[in-house]
């Protein structure tokens, strides 16, 4: 996939906390997966939009259940990023 360099400001210590983290060179790649998993969270949002117009509205206990599916997807993508970041820096 081609790369385009964009410039991009954080606040300053939350820069700093993911330099902290993944350490400088990973940086890049951990800005791209977080705006990969908001444009995913976006286009969701927006589907779900589309189909209570066209359904009917989602009914709250359909909504907790997904929230919840939602958070413990998300852990796993947590500790999969842990687990890669962790490998990266014991092959450094």
């Amino acid at each position: 996939m081609a790369t385009k360099k964009c410039t991009v400001t954080l606040p300053e210590e939350l820069a700093e906390e993911i330099r902290s983290e993944v350490g400088s060179g990973a940086f890049s790649a951990y800005v791209t997966r977080a705006v990969e998993r908001q444009r995913e969270r976006d286009r969701l949002g927006e589907l779900m939009e589309r189909m209570e117009r066209e359904c009917a509205p989602v009914a709250d206990a359909d909504l907790a259940a997904a929230e919840a599916e939602r958070r413990e997807t998300e852990q796993w993508f947590d500790g999969q990023e842990a687990d890669a970041t962790r490998h990266r820096s014991a092959a450094d």
